[in-house]
């Protein structure tokens, strides 16, 4: 009887347990196969990059504090990372999906990322990092929705809809691959798709006849939210309902103050979220445009993303001419007055019930200062090679954070300046040395003649002040220093500057980089490397027991079978089965 009792006792407590575990933050989990399949989103067959057959990749939905799993089985003829663009991977850098943190999954391989989307909310994207590959597809959205006992500042929307705009070339990533790699310009694209479809044929002579294009239905008198990315390869596009209103209400994971736009300029590696309300009559249907900017309009006049917002009771097709974009062909103000016109909501509750104002940047001191500066690509030992400050970096064959775990000594070196270099520019893995709470100010300088987008992996940056010209030190009067927006990606004009400040908070090696994908397949990129002088696991999480080793560390790596690997995400099974085998054990002490 004693041990019986024991043996419920046990039993109870050990149930308690782990319903206490499954019970703060659930698993989300996916499985995503990525091969090659034949589309022809311009009426031209090709071969793209689909995940679980489907191009566009499936959309990942999940809330705020939810434990994100995800097996990759790579069915490509090539190494593969995929990279959760905007999600910050708090104390885990390991997950981020760039060479600078992993070792790529090899062909026919399997790996699973698990990572916790920390105190975080809103729109953002994946796609493969490596090789050129997001030029053939890979990218699907993911949304991170509020817990339910936090408010969003808007009325719960009658549904959710995610839209996948960019550039596309009817050459697949390798052929595109092959034209930088031989010193060449990509040129101008094909075409703009929408949600992986070409455009609607609006056009007789622009559009030819058997194209597929992208019908979103809704009901009339109903308000939806839309989510927006621009997943291109380097061309800004403006987004467009024709006679209806955008309501921005957010940004990359930051509540905006709400403004109505006719339309929005959204740049390379951009997402933005609207609040569309269907209140027009249903005499038609209407157009949705993605329109590059910054062009020649007459002659990428076919590079137009053409879609179809159909209501319920439409009673015919769209017709007529597109609506017209901003009249500022060769006057970029327009776009960067509109991009000063985001703000931050200070009042809203983002993933936490406090206000996201309650974080008061503008009072706090800079500690660091960066200058990155931009150029048109140069000539270094032979090759064409884009830059950053002078630096056209080098990846390692051995990944950084890896390097630092196994403290491999000559991959890396903290040596990127503080300020352009002013000789001959030279290629090399320089990267920048973080302060760990640390509060940087980085001041990113185009001096091209095309637009850029720049990305940090690891943090929300706050973007806080932007204008034509050479940044200077009086330039920080210019600052808005109360609701600058925060988010992961931010637009520098040709010719002009833009300033970030950012709480160097999150311990890990991040990626800064241009998301224009030729400039960053041509070296316009680094690392911030922030590392706690006090290591622990409350600032950093370890080394993930399925880490690949490649580089001076391939000797580690054990081969892998490679029929479908096992998921990690049974390991919630295998706790629990292990509980039942310790409860077993238990018993087996007492009778």
């Amino acid at each position: 009887m004693a041990a019986a009792a024991i043996t419920s006792v046990l039993l109870i407590s050990i149930c308690l347990l782990l319903g206490c575990a499954f019970a703060e933050d659930p698993f989300v989990n996916y499985d995503f196969v990525v091969s090659y399949i034949t589309a022809s989103p311009l009426g031209v067959p090709q071969q793209v990059i689909a995940v679980n057959g489907k191009f566009p990749g499936p959309t990942i939905n999940v809330t705020t504090n939810n434990h994100l799993v995800v097996n990759v089985r790579n069915k490509l003829d090539e190494n593969l990372l995929l990279h959760w663009s905007g999600i910050q991977q708090r104390r885990s850098s390991w997950q981020d999906g760039v060479l600078g943190t992993n070792c790529p999954i090899p062909p026919k391989w399997n790996w699973t990322y698990q990572f916790q989307v920390k105190d975080q909310i809103g729109s953002f994207y994946y796609f493969p990092s490596l090789n050129f590959q997001r030029a053939s597809g890979g990218f699907g959205s993911i949304i991170v929705n509020n817990r339910p006992v936090i408010s969003i500042p808007f009325d719960t929307p009658y549904g959710d809809i995610t839209v996948v705009i960019g550039d596309w070339y009817t050459q697949n990533h390798t052929a595109l691959r092959k034209t930088l790699n031989a010193g060449k310009e990509l040129g101008m694209p094909d075409g703009v798709l929408v949600n992986g479809k070409g455009p609607y044929r609006y056009n007789d002579t622009l559009v030819p006849a058997g194209i597929d294009h992208e019908k979103i239905t809704v009901e009339p008198g109903k308000t939806y939210r839309i989510r927006v990315s621009n997943v291109g390869i380097s061309t800004s596009l403006n987004f467009r309902i024709q006679s209806h209103n955008l309501l921005l209400t957010e940004t990359e994971g930051s509540y905006t103050v709400q403004q109505n736009y006719t339309s929005l300029d959204i740049h390379v590696g951009q997402t933005y979220s609207f609040l569309l309300t269907t209140d027009q009559n249903a005499s038609s249907d209407y157009y949705i445009v993605a329109s590059a900017r910054f062009v020649n309009e007459t002659t990428w006049q076919r590079v137009t993303g053409v879609a179809v917002l159909h209501y319920t009771n439409s009673k015919g097709k769209a017709s007529g001419p597109l609506p017209d974009p901003p009249q500022d062909q060769f006057d970029r103000t327009y776009s960067m007055n509109q991009a000063r016109s985001i703000r931050w909501n200070v009042s809203a509750s983002g993933a936490r019930p406090n206000p996201q104002g309650s974080f008061r940047y503008g009072s706090i001191n800079v500690t660091e200062v960066y200058v990155l500066e931009n150029k048109p690509p140069v000539t270094i030992d032979g090759k064409r090679r884009s830059t950053l400050s002078g630096i056209s970096y080098a990846n390692p064959a051995t990944p950084i954070r890896l390097a630092d775990e196994y403290k491999v000594k000559g991959v890396y070196k903290l040596d990127f300046p503080t300020r352009p270099l002013t000789g001959a520019p030279r290629i090399g893995t320089s990267v920048i040395n973080g302060t760990y709470r640390g509060f940087m100010e980085v001041i990113l300088q185009n001096n091209e003649t095309k637009m850029h987008t720049y990305h940090m992996s690891g943090y929300a940056f706050f973007v806080v002040g932007m204008d034509y010209g050479v940044w200077t030190e009086n330039s920080r009067g210019t600052y808005n220093k109360w609701d600058g927006v925060a988010r992961s990606t931010t637009q520098v004009y040709p010719g002009a500057w833009t300033a970030i400040l950012i709480s160097l908070d999150n311990v890990g090696v991040w990626n800064l980089r241009t998301e224009n994908l030729d400039s960053w397949y041509l070296g316009q990129e680094t690392y911030v490397r922030v590392v706690n002088p006090e290591p622990n696991n409350k600032t950093e999480f370890p080394m993930p027991d399925n880490a690949l080793f490649c580089g001076s560390l391939s000797k580690l790596q054990k081969p892998q079978d490679t029929s479908f690997a096992t998921s990690i995400k049974y390991r919630g099974l295998n706790l629990v089965y292990t509980s039942m085998l310790m409860v077993s054990a238990l018993i087996s002490m007492f009778y």
